[in-house]
């Protein structure tokens, strides 16, 4: 289970999120890029010693400052079975008819599906010159 997976199928429920100085910051998760950058609404977040708080309608984590993150159980189940359908699907289509296998219609030589003069370079008649 990839992490940024996780994250993306997160979105629009809760996070806990603690950063690597101490802070932590409670929200819903809104949205997440490549580098892990979080927008979170609705948050509520912590000093590092616990002892103050505040509300923020909305803030922006960077990803390189993230410690750790504590998702729902329940994304990380919706992650397991999208992945076990994911998994199946491929199973699906190895074994089907879109599994060309090796060295059937790849590449040059064989069956020349693209029309053309029968083969010869410059096309038309090589003889003469006009």
């Amino acid at each position: 289970m990839l992490p940024l997976s996780l994250l993306h199928t997160a979105a629009g429920h809760p996070l806990l999120v603690e950063l690597k100085n101490g802070e932590t910051f409670n929200g819903h998760l809104v949205n997440c890029d490549n580098w892990m950058n979080l927008t979170l609404r609705e948050v509520i977040q912590t000093s590092p010693d616990g002892d103050r708080f505040w509300r923020l309608p909305e803030c922006y984590i960077r990803g390189n400052t993230i410690k750790y993150l504590n998702v729902p159980e329940e994304i990380v189940d919706m992650v397991k079975e999208d992945e076990a359908k994911a998994r199946q699907a491929r199973r699906g289509r190895e074994n089907g008819y879109n599994n060309r296998g090796r060295g059937q219609n790849r590449g040059r030589g064989g069956q020349n599906h693209r029309g053309g003069s029968g083969g010869q370079r410059g096309g038309g008649n090589m003889g003469s010159r006009a």
